[in-house]
């Protein structure tokens, strides 16, 4: 028996039956890691040992004991161990991990592109040892974004917020976002005007003003004279040009493409294209490589010929813009081409057929186009002459099979030179010149891949975790920087400037790149990094807190005692802060509205004897501590709260073993936690049924009418225990 090991259930059974049907007596048993199976532990002194080279101490994540009791009980029966994880750096990570954990003397790796019966049959083929560099370049990334994150973070908590976050390719990715908004904050809109004129001849058109005017004098002339005089057609230009398809979807293009045509966000489109993948619809989702295979191409050519024709094709073949692109990996494409739809679910349908046709298309020939401009004079060029631009497909092309990745056409009259065109309205209108415009989460991709910032694999990552923080809002497709976004960026270019600029942080990828391919050594670029970056964040610890981030308008005055305002930054972004906090604790909403105070309970605090306490609302509901906070931090044991007593479960919290969970209502609804908070965190989505996973010992809570009940934990395979059946 030969045991092959993938990371996801969902694979498993597709796999198991491909293995199987090789030809021979081999059985094939295929089990799930179910992601990663260890990490770095939350706390950073256990996590790291700098002073030994950076050596990382990992800890097996929570809830995967099981998993992997079960891994070493069936590897030992195994006549040979496979690790088929994920052919990418996390892949070869989490295959060294699971070696490691498990025990395995001698386990071979196999990697495939695509979940295909071909290729995994292939891949057994070709079994190799596990690629150290490609492990050590991971576990590089991971160690030197746990460094910068944990010594920015922190400084961060000190000088600004408890809290808030920072990070090695986050933080760059928030000082663009910052940058445009500042932009926008300081233009200066000028005004403008457009002319257009609708003109007849045997049928009606508009032409538009080749200058768009700043006088309104000027405008007016136009208008009088274009009222007056005589329009004659002076010229007409014809040209033609061909428009190339584009290359195949790599992981930045699809998500960007994906994001402008469908409205997914990143992370919505690698979790759809992750469904794709371990269904066997596309190869892997994650490269930036824009190559194809010869059966790719050879599939293609047939389809193509044989449903458009033969002028309808035209072998390609991409070159890779990323000088790191792995020439190994594919471009994202459909495994079969016969299948122009698959997917079970209509998203992952639509996304299909968008792979499916950029695919396709990249391997057929040129539209070709003819342009037209019409251009018109008035009075032998009195004013500025008048135009209009249209389009008409001479061969469609490519965009035969996608008319939506071409541009619009649109056919002009049957015009001829010293033609007289009669006016029929000339009029003009005002416009303003407008600011550069915000970042989409597709245009920040693009920027991020032009700067070399990050890795495609990572750009989806990098964006929820700017909107998990609190640091920007999505408003339809537009990111927009929050106030905490905005302070917490600032703070940073303003002491860490080098750190996330540009040029340092694509030169850390390309020095990440070559611990890859074996040209750096892993101790000497961490140590290199580290060290200097160390020593700026020790040096910025006798910076002054950000307490205040500017005085308020003086027309608001403190509530409570008249004194003047500071504005001050909240979880919830700007406020109003009385100056004499926190003797006083007045406060205004940023737009000046009154803010009422915590309700007191009518008791003295037994810690600092001389504040009251109060009522307050937190992350997780209703609280109560004392007034004179932040001096005295006391907070009461919400045992005796009577909000939890109404409202508890009477489920024993299995984290801290001395709470109960309590029902809460928070922004995003309501929810369930430790009556034992702030000491327990522990806090579950639905109402908890008083049961333990069986699969990881975290509490179950309530479900749907079809899956009644599931693990509160979210990794655990037990949360969706639907899939871990049909698996």
């Amino acid at each position: 028996m030969k045991l092959l090991i993938v990371e996801s259930p969902a694979k498993s059974k597709t796999i198991s039956k491909y293995l199987n049907d090789m030809p021979g007596d081999v059985e094939y048993v295929v089990k799930a890691s179910v992601g990663h199976i260890r990490d770095l532990p939350k706390n950073n002194k256990k996590a790291i040992d700098i002073e030994a080279g950076f050596i990382p101490f990992y800890e097996i994540t929570k809830g995967k004991e099981k998993i992997i009791s079960e891994l070493k009980k069936i590897s030992k029966k195994a006549d040979e161990v496979l690790l088929a994880t994920d052919p990418d750096r996390e892949g070869e990570a989490i295959a060294w991990h699971i070696k490691e954990v498990t025990g395995l003397k001698n386990p071979k790796r196999i990697v495939f592109n695509e979940i295909t019966k071909e290729a995994i049959q292939e891949a057994i083929k070709h079994p190799r040892e596990i690629d150290d560099d490609l492990r050590k370049a991971q576990e590089a990334r991971r160690v030197l974004d746990r460094l910068v994150g944990y010594d920015l973070s922190g400084l961060i908590w000190k000088k600004v917020r408890y809290g808030l976050s920072a990070g090695r390719v986050q933080s760059p990715a928030l000082r663009i976002l910052m940058e445009r908004e500042r932009e926008i904050r300081t233009f200066k809109p000028e005004d403008f005007w457009i002319i257009t004129a609708d003109v007849e001849n045997k049928e009606k058109f508009t032409l538009t003003c080749v200058e768009e005017p700043r006088d309104k004098k000027e405008v007016d002339r136009i208008i009088n004279v274009g009222e007056k005089e005589k329009w004659v057609v002076s010229d007409i230009k014809k040209t033609e040009r061909k428009q190339s398809p584009k290359t195949p979807f790599i992981t930045s293009t699809l998500q960007q493409t994906a994001s402008n045509r469908l409205g997914f966000s990143p992370s919505k489109t690698m979790q759809v294209a992750q469904k794709l993948y371990e269904a066997g619809y596309i190869t892997y989702m994650r490269t930036d490589s824009t190559t194809l295979s010869s059966t790719a191409l050879g599939q293609m050519e047939k389809i193509i010929k044989k449903k458009h024709g033969e002028t309808y094709f035209k072998l390609r073949i991409f070159k890779n813009k990323s000088k790191v692109a792995q020439e190994a990996h594919e471009a994202i494409r459909p495994t079969n081409f016969g299948l122009e739809n698959a997917g079970a679910t209509d998203e992952q349908k639509r996304l299909y057929k968008l792979i499916w046709v950029r695919t396709v298309s990249s391997q057929m020939e040129d539209a070709k186009i003819s342009n037209t401009k019409i251009i018109a004079t008035v009075n032998d060029g009195e004013i500025p002459n008048f135009s209009i631009n249209g389009s008409t497909i001479l061969f469609d092309g490519w965009m035969k099979i996608d008319r939506d990745g071409g541009e619009k056409t649109n056919e002009l009259p049957d015009v001829s030179i010293n033609e007289k065109l009669k006016l029929l309205k000339i009029s003009p209108e005002a416009k303003q010149t407008q600011p550069p415009s915000r970042y989409t989460e597709a245009g920040l991709i693009k920027e991020l891949e032009k700067r070399d910032i990050g890795r495609p694999s990572t750009y989806a990552t990098i964006i929820k975790t700017l909107n998990d923080r609190g640091y920007v809002e999505k408003k339809n497709k537009t990111l927009f920087p929050t106030d905490t976004g905005d302070v917490v960026s600032s703070f940073i270019e303003q002491n860490f400037e080098n750190y996330i600029s540009d040029s340092f942080t694509a030169e850390m990828e390309n020095e990440l790149d070559e611990i890859a391919n074996g040209k750096r050594d892993y101790t000497k670029t961490l140590k290199d990094f580290y060290e200097p970056f160390n020593k700026i964040v020790m040096s910025k610890e006798n910076i002054e807190k950000i307490t205040n981030i500017g005085n308020a308008p003086d027309e608001f005055k403190c509530p409570e005692c008249g004194a003047d305002m500071v504005i001050k930054l909240s979880k919830n972004g700007k406020f109003m802060s009385c100056s004499r906090f926190p003797d006083c604790n007045g406060a205004r909403t940023i737009d000046g509205g009154t803010i009422d105070p915590p309700k007191e309970t009518g008791e003295l605090c037994p810690k600092c004897k001389t504040g009251k306490l109060v009522e307050r609302h937190g992350r997780f509901g209703k609280f109560i501590s004392c007034n004179n906070y932040p001096k005295c931090k006391f907070i009461k044991e919400s045992e005796n709260n009577t909000e939890n007593l109404k409202n508890d479960t009477g489920v024993g919290c299995p984290i801290c073993k001395k709470g109960t969970m309590v029902e809460k209502k928070g922004k995003f609804g309501i929810f369930y936690s430790c009556s034992n908070y702030p000491k327990c965190k522990n806090a579950i989505k639905a109402k908890p049924t008083g049961d333990l996973c069986k699969e990881c010992d975290s509490l179950m809570m309530e479900g749907t009418k079809t899956i009644p009940t599931r693990c509160s934990k979210k990794e655990c395979p037990n949360h969706n225990p639907h899939k871990l059946k049909s698996s």
